[in-house]
This record gives structure tokens, C-alpha cells and sequence, in this order.
């Protein structure tokens, strides 16, 4: 008889809430564990089994480290601010407070009937007022200390949505949500000095245990770069352009310079005969986000001024250009151009007939870059000189002749702090008369967003909250009228600092403890997607660093270890979602197969880490292999086995179970969870086939499934005669001595080929394991009569024989 997990499941959720199973002792002297998830945006009608894939993973962590007795904390809230949470709303033409709440009633018994041991005692949502007073009072601080300012800046506007996008939040030109198209224009905004902590941002990732790929997106948006600024003079104008080059040793071979379309000189300088072209490169450059601007088509477009510029080191004059690839967020928004040494380069530069000069040794620059190093050539003074001291002379000879100077640049730009928006945090300042802005006084936080009927976006460039006389006109100190900012802040303030309220959530004095944040803080694991790798993830790093600098956090680096789950593809090979209509849901997953079954099935995928496709038919495999594991407990009439009993265990039983204690309890340490899981089956393999299942090898096994399939192995245990739940049992602990092989099979590879297998006794001595292979029949035949070249043994594993 199978199990049946529709009256199982159930039961043993409603007993952990009952009985408050996972709520965490804050200030036990248990060794605490933090593991947490990146949280959802509620900003749809649900989860998809795509977003259970990484709650799963993290719940089989909790869960293992209680039983390996860490008081754990595992929380769960709502990114539940911001874009899309508000374009939700008014695709369904309901206020966003009321649709964002309907999803997290959706969200929240999604994941409850997964299982998931979360401590819902600590659950909020960035909307709610009692968190974001503490978002509100963090940008106050930045205020105070001058991270937080009003600037002119040039953004990514998009009129459809009728606000501000982050660069990640646009897609070839397009929003991210809707796909509405974006243009780059100037508006003054609310910025955040992350630049001031670039240096320590890129320390940082030294000492944090994230996937390298992630490091490696963090640090080229940081983009620190060591080089020079060398000033070209403009013919016919008094205006100097400054160039930023990492390379400044090869500017014998500068023979053009390109502008971003931005740059203010391009009006100035670019003359009649080309100002039509000119005007309408730029138009078509304004149109796309900078993302799009540098990517694979990068250096494939761009239009002459008609102007020169002189060379500082030949004399001689070069055109200027204005290219799109050329960002005014990078360097001087003003590039020399060295196409010898220069793929992009050396493609614009044949692309428009531009003249290329070689100036390091080593390749054939008419056909192609040469982007190696080598001695300098056609350099004057620099030539027969490496790239170091080449580097060095130049920029002596730069700032001696007052033409440059040495600088350290960075890609990062400030963080734009601002949407027009209604649902987001209301920015916590007030404008008098003349635009200065005043900080909100502490007591009066926090500043709360008005419930309104018509939040829609105006599409002027002002957040709706403008047009709310009652809320937005306020009185200053000197009692002279003044205004509320009206912009609120983005979706990702709420998401920078959240990890530190799941300590302390009830703490209406302090933002966290700063005993229990000392205790909790870093998160030892953190789970998430990707795709958060240079938007949420640097942010939290900013303000986490910023906060500790602050004396208000222990530690300045916010996670200690990152793993990102690979994406859950539909079973048509598509991302998984609505746009293609091929999302599953989990709650009917739950209803035709069972919660424990969705759980051992995405674990059994693959890695974690890896992409994979939804099977209907591994979801299959999944709940044979539970219906397998409740018959070696129970007969057919859902009676325990008689067989299941307290008899001395056999040897060969031990062995099976102490090599799948070892097994899942190292895999477990190191989120291995498929291969626990093929542990698992191999052990209920073995033991179905003994006549005898002693509660000695049973039970064990029981509370290796735990962390992966809960509510079975609770079922199991109580049936088994314990009244207490599992949830904090000790996890079984291996003995050493039974994971010895008394013999092993030993492979022997003749030239590449496994030719033959040995069974030898596991401490057997390589010379007579040598003359046992050698005597092999099979190898015989391989190597009579020929030349022995090689043989190797690596203990255990494989030997390895070479002839000719």
C-alpha cells in the first residue's frame, strides 16, 4: 500500500504551527546558523517550481542544522515595494496595497504547503510601516553623512511606465516590465554615494564565499581602472578634452578620439557640414540603455564631428568621432583610440577608413589587433620599453609637461535613490521655498504613505504624490510652509538591510540589537538567483558596510556564503513563467504527487547550481521512490512489518547504513543534494532485500530523510513509537570503522582503455597488486609482448599501464 500524502501532509503541517516548531530562540546558546532566502516579490498571482527549487535547498539546510544542534534561524518576508508589485496592481486595476496583500496570501500557503521550516513569527513586508521607518531612517543617516544627494543625472526614462529604471531593469532599450521603450535623458534625482565605498566593495569580495562568476559581474561593474588622464587640445577651440586611458604608454598609436553622445563638447564642436548626422546619432543613441550601449554590437556605429584634436605626444591631429559605446558614466565620456592594439578599435577604425599605427611588437596590425604586449615601437622615447616602465615614463612625461595626470577611475556610478512612483518608501525630506532640503525629524518617522484611490504615474516626470496637497505641503521648524519629497525610493531599499530586521523584528527602538546581530550576523547562507549578482547584492554590500561604519552593524560584509540555484526551465526548454505559459504550479504539484515528493524530486535533478528541465516523469520517479521507503516500514494493510524489529543488525547492514549516514550528512554539509538522495535510494535498495529490518538500521535512516522529505519521515517516526517530533533529534553520526572496504574493485587502463577490473583487498601492497594485474589474463593479452612504457597506481581508484 502506497502512502498517501493528502492526509499525511497536512497533518504534520498543522502540528508544527500549532506547536511553534521552528521559531527561533534569538538568544539560545545553541551555536547559531543563519541561512536565509532572497526573498520574493509578491507581484503576481504566485510562485511557480522554479522559485521552490532554492526555498528547498535552504529548507533541507535548516532543517539538517537542527538536528546538528544549531539554533537556526530561517525567516521569510516580502520584497513588497516598487515597480513590479505596482504594475501588477494596475494590470488588475486594484490599488496596489490591496493586491500585494492578496499576494502574499497566496505566496504564503504556497510555501506552507511545501512545508518549508520557516519561523513566520518574524515575517514582514518592505511595505509595512514598522519596517520601513528603519529603511527611511538609514537613508537619513546617508543624508546626514553626505551619501545621500540631489543631482542632475542622466537616466533611463521611461514614459510608459512614467518613471526612472535602474540600468538592469532595461533590456535592448526596452523596460524590463512591458517592455516599454526607455530614452536616456537628464532629470535631477536622489543619489547614494556608493562610489565613496567602490575600493572597499571590491576588498570585500576577498573575503566572502560567493560563486567567482558573481565576483567577476561585481567587479567589472565596479570597474576599477589605473591609468592617466592626458589632455588633447581641440583645433580652433579653446576647450581641451580630457581622455581617460588604462594605456597611456600607447598613445603614439592614438590616431582618433571618440565621444559619448552625451558629452557637452559634441554641441560645440561639431561643425555645420556634419551637424544634421551628428543630431540624429545622438537622438538614436538616447534610445538605448547602457547596457545595450557596450554589449556585443559595441563599436559597430558612430558618426564624425567634422573637428580635430591634437595629439599630445605625435602633434599630429585626429579626428573625433561620437561612438555610443562610449559611456559619460565611465572615465571623461572621452576615449583616444589606439586600433593597432585595440579590437574594438581596430574594427571602428577600418569600419570608417581611420589610419592605424603599430606601436607594440608582435603581430600585423593591417590585419588584425594585436592585443598582447610587447616592446614598444614607433614610439620615440618609449621604444624597446615593456608595459610597465612604459607605463610609468608616459605619465612622468604627462604630468611633466602638464598634460595629464596619473588617476584611478571606476565604472560604478551612484545609485539613483528615486522613482516616480507612488508605491515605493516615501523619501524622508522636506523642500523649503528655495529647494533646500530638510531631514524629517526622527520622532516624526515613520513618513507614511497615503492611502489614495489614483496612484497611476503622470508620465511628467513627477511621482503622483506631487499632486496630494493634504500630504505633501507641511510645516518647517521656523514654521515657514515647505513640501514632502515626493518621489519615494526604489523597490531595492527594502532589500539592502532586510537580513538584519529578521534578527530583531519586533525592536521598536533600534533598527536590530546589536548583541543579537553580533550573534547572527554574517548570514552563513545565502540563497538566490543569479540575476541579483550587480543590483541587490551590491546594494546590500553598500549599505551593510555603511551601517557598520556606522557602529550600528557587527560586521561590514553582510553574507558569508552565496549559492545561486540554477533556473528551472519549462518542459519546452523555455525560461519558466508567464510569458510562455508553461509554468507549473507547485500547489498542484502538491496535490497530485505530494509536498515530499516536489521536494525529493528537485533536489534528484541535478546540482543546485545547474539548469535544468521540468519532467513530469521525474516527478514520477520521486513518489515511487516514497511509496518504496513507507513499504520497508509497512505491509499491506498500513500495518508496521513485523520484520521491522529489534534484532542485532547484520554486518552488511551496518555497512550500507553508516556508508549513507556518511554520505548524506557530508553531502548535506555541502548542498550535494542529489547525490544524498541516490545515497538514499541505494540504501532502501539494499535493505528491501534483507529479511530482517532492525529499528537499529531503520531508524537511522528515518532521520537522514528528514531534511528532505519532512512530513513522510515524521509519519515514519511516530508510527515507530516516538512521541517527540524529529525536528531536533540528533543527526545520526557514522562510525569510521564501518566505512572501511574489506575489498575494492580496481580498474586497469591499458593506453587509455579500461582493459580489465580487479578485486583485491582494500590494503593491499602495490607490488603485489603489480603482479596480480600483470598475471590478469585479460591484461596479458594487451601487454605480451610489447614494451612497458608506464605503470602507475593511484591508491584505490585505477591502475594505469602504457606499451608500445
Amino acid at each position: 500500500m502506497a502512502y498517501d500524502p493528502s492526509t499525511i501532509e497536512p497533518r504534520w503541517q498543522k502540528h508544527w504551527e500549532a506547536n511553534d516548531s521552528f521559531r527561533t530562540d534569538t538568544d539560545s546558546e545553541r551555536p547559531s546558523y543563519y541561512v536565509l532566502d532572497m526573498f520574493p516579490y509578491p507581484s503576481g498571482s504566485g510562485l511557480h517550481v522554479g522559485h521552490v527549487e532554492g526555498y528547498t535547498g535552504s529548507d533541507i539546510v535548516a532543517r539538517y542544522k537542527r538536528m546538528k544542534g544549531f539554533e537556526v534561524l530561517h525567516p521569510m518576508g516580502w520584497d513588497a515595494f516598487g515597480l513590479p508589485a505596482e504594475q501588477y496592481a494596475i494590470e488588475q486595476g486594484v490599488h496596489p496595497e490591496v493586491s500585494t496583500k492578496a499576494n502574499v496570501d497566496a505566496f504564503r500557503k504556497q510555501l506552507k504547503l511545501v512545508g518549508f521550516s520557516y519561523d513566520w513569527d518574524r515575517e514582514f513586508g518592505t511595505y509595512d510601516a514598522d519596517y520601513y521607518r528603519w529603511t527611511q531612517w538609514i537613508f537619513l543617516k546617508l543624508f546626514e553623512k553626505g551619501l545621500a544627494y540631489q543631482s542632475e543625472a542622466l537616466v533611463n526614462w521611461c514614459p510608459a511606465l512614467g518613471t526612472v529604471l535602474a540600468n538592469d531593469e532595461v533590456i535592448d532599450g526596452k523596460s524590463e516590465r512591458g517592455s516599454h521603450p526607455v530614452e536616456r535623458k537628464p532629470m535631477k534625482q536622489w543619489m547614494l554615494r556608493i562610489t565613496e565605498y567602490a575600493d572597499r566593495l571590491l576588498e570585500g569580495l576577498e573575503r566572502v564565499d560567493f560563486p567567482e562568476s558573481i565576483k567577476a559581474m561585481q567587479r567589472d561593474r565596479i570597474g576599477r581602472s589605473e591609468g592617466a588622464d592626458a589632455t588633447f587640445a581641440i583645433v580652433d577651440h579653446e576647450l581641451k578634452l580630457e581622455v581617460f586611458t588604462t594605456r597611456p604608454d600607447t598613445m603614439f598609436g592614438a590616431t582618433f578620439c571618440v565621444l559619448s553622445p552625451e558629452h557637452s563638447f559634441v554641441g560645440h564642436i561639431t561643425t555645420a557640414e556634419y551637424q544634421k548626422a551628428v543630431d540624429a546619432y545622438r537622438k538614436e543613441a538616447a534610445a538605448k540603455s547602457e547596457i545595450a550601449r557596450t554589449g556585443t554590437e559595441a563599436g559597430k556605429s558612430g558618426v564624425f564631428t567634422g573637428a580635430f584634436a591634437i595629439n599630445p605626444v605625435t602633434k599630429q591631429p585626429v579626428q573625433i568621432w561620437v561612438a555610443d559605446y562610449v559611456l559619460m558614466s565611465y572615465g571623461t565620456g572621452a576615449i583616444m583610440c589606439v586600433p593597432g592594439h585595440d579590437e574594438r578599435d581596430w574594427a571602428f577604425a577600418t569600419k570608417f577608413g581611420l589610419p592605424i599605427v603599430e606601436v607594440l611588437k608582435g603581430g600585423k596590425v593591417d590585419e588584425a589587433a594585436f592585443t598582447g604586449d610587447g616592446p614598444h615601437v614607433n614610439s620615440d622615447w618609449l621604444n624597446g620599453l615593456g608595459k610597465e616602465d612604459g607605463i610609468a615614463k608616459m605619465i612622468d612625461w604627462l604630468v611633466e609637461n602638464k598634460v595629464g595626470q596619473r588617476i584611478v577611475r571606476y565604472r560604478l556610478r551612484d545609485w539613483i535613490f528615486a522613482r516616480q512612483r507612488y508605491w515605493g518608501e516615501p523619501i524622508p525630506i522636506v523642500h523649503d521655498a528655495d529647494g533646500k532640503p530638510h531631514p524629517v525629524a526622527d520622532g516624526d518617522l515613520p513618513v507614511t504613505l497615503p492611502r489614495v484611490e489614483n496612484y497611476q504615474p503622470t508620465g511628467t516626470g513627477e511621482s503622483p504624490l506631487a499632486s496630494m496637497a493634504e500630504w505633501i505641503e507641511v510645516d518647517l521648524e521656523n514654521g515657514a510652509q515647505g513640501q514632502r519629497e515626493a518621489d519615494t525610493m526604489p523597490g531595492s531599499a527594502g532589500s539592502s538591510w532586510y537580513f538584519m530586521r529578521f534578527i530583531d523584528p519586533e525592536n521598536s527602538q533600534v533598527l536590530c540589537d546589536p548583541i543579537r546581530a553580533a550573534k547572527w550576523l554574517p548570514v552563513d547562507l545565502y540563497l538566490g538567483g543569479a540575476e541579483h549578482a550587480v543590483g541587490h547584492l551590491l546594494y546590500s554590500r553598500f549599505w551593510t558596510k555603511f551601517l557598520y561604519d556606522l557602529g550600528v552593524c557587527p560586521v561590514d560584509e553582510p553574507f558569508a556564503k552565496l549559492v545561486n540555484q540554477g533556473m528551472i526551465l519549462g518542459n519546452d526548454g523555455r525560461k519558466m513563467g508567464k510569458r510562455f505559459d508553461n509554468s507549473v504550479d507547485p500547489s498542484d504539484v502538491v496535490a497530485s504527487h505530494g509536498a515530499d515528493a516536489l521536494r525529493i524530486y528537485e533536489m534528484f535533478m541535478g546540482p543546485i547550481e545547474q539548469e535544468k528541465p521540468w519532467s513530469d516523469t521525474g516527478l514520477d520517479g520521486a513518489r515511487r521512490f516514497l511509496n518504496r521507503v513507507w513499504r520497508l516500514f509497512f505491509d499491506e494493510d498500513d500495518q508496521l512489518h513485523a520484520i521491522v524489529d529489534d534484532s542485532a543488525p547484520e554486518a552488511n547492514a551496518l555497512k550500507v547504513l553508516h556508508q549513507t549516514i556518511d554520505k548524506v550528512d557530508r553531502d548535506s554539509e555541502n548542498l550535494r543534494f542529489n547525490t544524498a538522495i541516490s545515497q538514499m535510494m541505494i540504501f532502501v535498495n539494499e535493505i528491501g532485500k534483507m529479511e530482517r529490518r532492525p529499528r537499529a538500521i531503520m531508524e537511522p535512516f528515518v532521520l537522514l530523510l528528514a531534511p528532505y522529505a519532512p512530513h513522510i519521515a515524521e509519519e515514519i517516526w511516530r508510527r515507530l513509537g516516538h512521541q517527540e517530533s524529529l525536528i531536533r533529534h540528533s543527526f545520526p553520526a557514522a562510525d569510521p570503522a564501518l566505512l572501511i572496504e574489506d575489498e575494492i574493485e580496481i580498474p586497469v587502463q591499458i593506453n587509455g582503455k579500461v582493459r580489465a577490473k580487479l578485486k583485491v583487498s582494500a590494503d593491499i601492497e602495490e607490488d603485489a597488486l603489480k603482479a596480480l594485474a600483470l598475471a590478469h589474463e585479460r591484461v596479458q593479452a594487451y601487454v605480451e609482448g610489447k614494451e612497458m612504457k608506464v605503470f602507475r597506481y593511484i591508491p584505490g581508484r585505477m591502475i594505469t599501464i602504457a606499451v608500445k
